[in-house]
């Protein structure tokens, strides 16, 4: 009797997607090197999306690779692991990556929303899932996470300066100068 023994990884998710009604990308972020050009990553995607919509499961594999998925009214959300990877897990992820944006869109989750907030989704996106590596799956988290990256009005002394964008420490100095001269 032979056993198998499965490499164990903190790099879970291969890719994140949102793909709209056509099977267009709108967001697409590849965690490894399993597609590296730009042709490949569209290949994948048009296969992804022309397999989903006659499956009613929410679990597929493709190509050796497990995609979990949830449609909404325009768009298609998917996050894709290995084969041998932990389907709830990666559930896990595309529900709070979802649940996240939808909060932010206030339940507006259509292309014309996604579109005016892509910058939001972004930073979701990388709240989320970063290199590969799942950091956080709680959408409340994600989005106070979110919120305080996007928000320049928020006072950026109380933040540690790993926690700001650049933009927010440019201003937090520039702020910073203004008082000391003005002093």
């Amino acid at each position: 009797m032979e056993s198998v023994v499965l490499d164990v990884t903190l790099y879970a998710v291969k890719a994140i997607l949102i793909l709209d009604n056509d099977g267009e990308r709108i967001v697409a972020k590849y965690y490894d090197d399993t597609f590296t050009h730009l042709k490949e990553q569209k290949q994948f995607e048009k296969k992804l999306y022309n397999k989903t919509p006659r499956t009613s499961a929410d679990i597929i594999m493709l190509d050796s690779m497990t995609a979990v998925f949830r449609s909404n009214v325009d768009l298609n959300f998917y996050v894709i692991g290995s084969s041998n990877e932990n389907e709830v897990m990666l559930n896990s992820v595309l529900n709070g990556f979802y649940d996240a944006i939808s909060t932010m869109l206030r339940k507006n989750v259509e292309k014309k929303f996604l579109m005016d907030n892509l910058d939001g989704v972004f930073l979701a996106l990388d709240e989320v899932v970063d290199g590969g590596i799942i950091l956080e799956t709680d959408s409340s988290n994600i989005i106070s996470r979110v919120a305080i990256k996007s928000n320049p009005m928020i006072q950026n002394d109380d933040l540690p300066l790993s926690e700001q964008t650049v933009v927010q420490v440019l201003q937090s100095a520039k702020d910073q100068l203004k008082r000391s001269l003005l002093n």
